[in-house]
């Protein structure tokens, strides 16, 4: 066990001297940890010291015993004190122990006297450490259990909240987890660049499945808005930002609004399958609002199969690019949940497939086996990776079906950046994705276009943020990722180059 401190102050040297070997300190449980010989020094070294029990003689230098006990208490001193004085003067005990001193003793100090008064204070700060600690303890189990019940929306007015530690100006909740799925999440108080001694800052804790995190107050809060604008300007590849996927729910002002901030995590987390790509942050204005009705019926998947399979058979990269662009933009808008649009898609893709095949059997077209379609789109994360497969198949199918010419091929290129300007298009992929040799096809870009194909896409992306800029109330960093800028630095210069004006400039003018 931890020997108790004391503190001794008074102003003769040779008291103080005298009350060090008076008693074997150590035998008894205590150590000293400092002396002062009058009582500004005193004072000051208790703030400084923080000692479990204090020796302080009546009569000092500068501020007497008295004083110093109620400066000491005003500014939250909580120890014991036995008072010793030469002067058996009962007024001054009187005031000792209006202000909590344990004893009052007389000089010269009497050993026995001494050790059965320090023995005595000593039990007190035992017991009264103990229930401390089994008040913390106590408190710590307790705090996990009532923090899920108001997450849920359960407040008890019965519970002494303020002594649970969750009393604060605001609240804000916050789940957070891996960006990808099934890999180990960062620690959260190293993301906001913040420690949480005694859950200040923030409480967490595991609820239906999910990494929950409640900020209180306006400290925290504000580490959490520096953290999330770092994904404004995109993420390092492999830095812990990289690692994380955050959704928040609004800022609530009272215990019995935090349910309300929880609930908007839980419903983005139901949308997150939706999130564009290296998309990190999710906010409730994030995602358009689901209609919330579903579209998942038989008609739809016939409706989607036999327009695919027109725009097959009229060769038009262009016509199937629009109908998985319409496609992914009602799943967007639906109501229904990541499993049964996974379903939908996959039931659509078969049924594709089977008309393909049957159209064209007189093809050998490399089509996935219908297990490895099935298990490849269930363990996609989102809806736009999945769109991503289907267009590929969809290309691998035109270039099977073949009868295109080399003008109409490029075209259908062009067309595909015009439509795909927001992915992280390279000129590499679209080689692959179209069956040309990638240094073939740069050349071929730079002749018919006039202008080499980075370039090209620039100018798409800037066209198309001009338009977002003049025609939205979106916010400049977010049109910067809407047209597929993750660094938005890099968005400001492309924008200057090509329109001869800032982003912001244009954006007021407009």
């Amino acid at each position: 066990m931890d020997l108790i401190s004391i503190f001794i102050a008074d102003d003769e040297n040779i008291v103080r001297e005298g009350l060090k070997y008076v008693i074997d300190w150590e035998r008894l449980g205590f150590r000293i940890c400092g002396e002062a010989s009058d009582g500004e020094e005193a004072l000051e070294k208790l703030g400084a010291y923080n000692p479990q029990l204090v020796l302080l003689d009546v009569r000092m230098p500068s501020m007497n015993g008295t004083e110093l006990i109620r400066a000491a208490r005003e500014r939250g001193y909580s120890g014991e004190f036995i008072f010793l004085s030469g002067y058996s003067d009962f007024s001054y005990a009187q005031t000792a122990l209006q202000y909590g001193a344990s004893y009052y003793l007389t000089k010269p100090i009497n050993e026995e006297e001494l050790e059965k008064a320090v023995l005595a204070v000593r039990e007190k700060i035992l017991k009264s450490q103990e229930k401390e600690e089994s008040l913390s303890r106590y408190i710590e189990k307790a705090r996990l259990p009532i923090l899920r019940e108001l997450l849920l929306g359960n407040r008890n007015d019965s519970i002494d909240y303020a002594e649970l530690g969750l009393y604060a100006p605001v609240y804000q909740a916050v789940i957070s987890c891996s960006y990808t799925p099934f890999l180990p999440i960062y620690d959260f108080a190293g993301l906001l660049r913040t420690a949480n001694q005694n859950n200040i800052a923030f409480e967490q804790l595991s609820l239906d499945q999910q990494n929950v995190i409640l900020l209180k107050g306006e400290y925290a809060l504000e580490k959490f808005r520096s953290c999330i604008a770092h994904y404004k300007n995109g993420t390092q590849k492999g830095s812990p930002l990289d690692s994380v996927f955050i959704v928040y729910g609004r800022v609530v002002s009272t215990l019995s609004d935090i349910h309300l901030s929880y609930e908007d995590c839980r419903r983005l987390m139901e949308r997150r399958f939706y999130c564009g790509p290296n998309q990190h942050v999710l906010a409730p204005e994030a995602l358009p609002v689901s209609s919330g009705s579903s579209m998942i019926v038989g008609e739809k998947i016939t409706c989607y199969r036999d327009r695919i399979l027109d725009g097959i058979q009229a060769k038009k990269h262009s016509l199937l690019s629009e109908t998985l662009d319409e496609l992914e933009q009602e799943l967007v808008l639906g109501g229904d949940s990541a499993e049964m649009v996974k379903h939908f898609l996959m039931d659509l893709f078969l049924q594709l497939k089977q008309a393909v095949m049957n159209r064209y059997a007189h093809l050998s077209i490399p089509f996935d086996p219908n297990a490895s379609v099935i298990s490849l789109i269930e363990k996609k994360n989102y809806l736009f990776e999945v769109i991503q497969y289907f267009r590929e198949q969809l290309d691998m199918i035109l270039r099977a079906v073949g009868g295109t010419s080399n003008d109409m091929v490029f075209n259908d290129i062009v067309d595909y950046i015009d439509h795909n300007y927001t992915a992280a298009l390279r000129l590499e992929d679209l080689a692959s994705l179209f069956g040309y040799n990638p240094s073939y096809l740069g050349k071929l870009f730079t002749k018919k276009m006039g202008r080499n194909f980075n370039t090209y896409l620039d100018e798409v992306r800037i066209r198309q943020a001009a338009e977002l800029l003049k025609n939205s109330n979106l916010k400049i960093y977010e049109v910067a990722v809407r047209v597929g800028y993750s660094n938005v630095n890099y968005f400001y210069q492309k924008f200057h180059n090509i329109m001869g004006i800032s982003p912001s400039a244009y954006k007021r003018e407009g």
